[in-house]
C-alpha cells in the first residue's frame, strides 16, 4: 500500500498538516483521521513532537501547535523578519484608511497572509494571519501572480482556473480576463480586486521587494466596496510596498528595481 512506503518524515509532516486554521485544536482521534493514520501511530508521532515542542497537550487533552515550531518558523526571512520590516509601514498605511492592511506572500498558487491589521469599524474580511487564499482572488495574489514567472501564470490558469469555483459573480474565473488583470498590474505597479471573495470588498495591492529588486511579498488595503476612494488608495499602497522594499534593502535603479515598486 503507498500509506505502507511513506517514510517517518513524511508521517510527522502528516500530523502537523493535520492543523489548519480551521482547525487549530485537535483530539488524538481527530489528528489520525485528519493525517490518516492508524490510531497507535497518530499516538506515537503525537507523542514525539509533544517532547520536542512541536505541539502541546492542554487540560482537556486537545492539541495545539507548540511553541517550538513557531520559534523555528520565525527563523524563515519571509515570516517574522519580513513583518517586522514591514509593520511600521502598514501601521502608516492603517492609520491612513482605519481598513483591513495585510502583508502576503506567495506559496504556490496560494497567497499566505503574514501579518493583517484592522480595526473595528473596518469592512469585515475573511483573512487572517497564517490563512491561505487562491492567487487571483485576492488584491495581494493578482500582486504575486502577476510578477511571477510566467510558467506559474500559464500553469495557474491551466490547473487551477479550469476547475474552480468562483466566490462570488464577480470572481474571474477566464485565463484571458485573468491574463489581462496580470498585465494592467504589472503596467500600474498595483492591483485592484473588485469583488472577488465578497460581494461587498474592494482590495488595492501593490509591491513589495526584495534586495534584488524581485517582488516577495504584497501589502494591500481592503475597504468597502461602495464609495471606495480607488484612486487615493493606489498611491497610498504603492507607497507603503516602497518603503517596506526600501526597509528590506531594495533600491531604485537596482537590479530590476523598476519605477513601479
Amino acid at each position: 500500500m503507498a500509506g505502507a512506503r511513506r517514510s517517518a518524515a513524511d508521517r510527522l509532516l502528516d500530523v502537523l498538516g493535520a492543523f489548519e486554521p480551521g482547525h487549530p485544536s485537535l483530539t488524538l482521534t481527530g489528528i489520525a483521521r485528519r493525517a490518516g493514520l492508524p490510531l497507535p501511530t497518530a499516538h506515537r508521532l503525537v507523542a514525539a513532537l509533544t517532547a520536542w515542542g512541536a505541539l502541546e497537550r492542554d487540560d482537556a487533552g486537545r492539541y495545539h501547535v507548540g511553541l517550538r515550531l513557531w520559534e523555528v518558523a520565525a527563523l524563515a526571512p519571509r515570516g517574522v523578519a519580513l513583518r517586522q520590516a514591514a509593520l511600521p509601514f502598514l501601521e502608516d498605511l492603517y492609520e491612513a484608511t482605519h481598513e483591513n492592511v495585510h502583508l502576503a506572500v506567495r506559496d504556490g498558487f496560494d497567497a499566505v497572509y503574514t501579518e493583517r491589521l484592522s480595526g473595528r469599524s473596518a469592512v469585515r474580511v475573511r483573512s487572517q494571519v497564517g490563512a491561505r487564499w487562491p492567487l487571483h482572488a485576492t488584491g495581494v495574489g493578482l500582486v504575486l501572480l502577476a510578477y511571477g514567472p510566467a510558467e506559474l501564470q500559464e500553469r495557474y490558469c491551466r490547473e487551477v482556473l479550469a476547475a474552480f469555483t468562483p466566490f462570488t459573480p464577480f470572481t474571474v474565473t477566464d485565463p484571458e480576463a485573468l491574463r489581462r488583470a496580470l498585465a494592467e498590474v504589472r503596467r500600474g505597479g498595483a492591483a485592484v480586486s473588485d469583488r472577488q471573495i465578497t460581494p461587498d470588498a474592494l482590495s488595492v495591492a501593490a509591491p513589495v521587494r526584495g534586495p534584488r529588486g524581485d517582488v516577495v511579498a504584497a501589502v494591500s488595503v481592503v475597504v468597502p466596496r461602495s464609495g471606495a476612494p480607488t484612486r487615493s488608495l493606489i498611491p497610498a499602497v504603492r507607497l507603503a510596498g516602497r518603503g517596506i522594499s526600501r526597509a528590506l534593502g531594495w533600491r531604485p535603479g537596482g537590479p530590476r528595481g523598476g519605477a513601479s515598486a
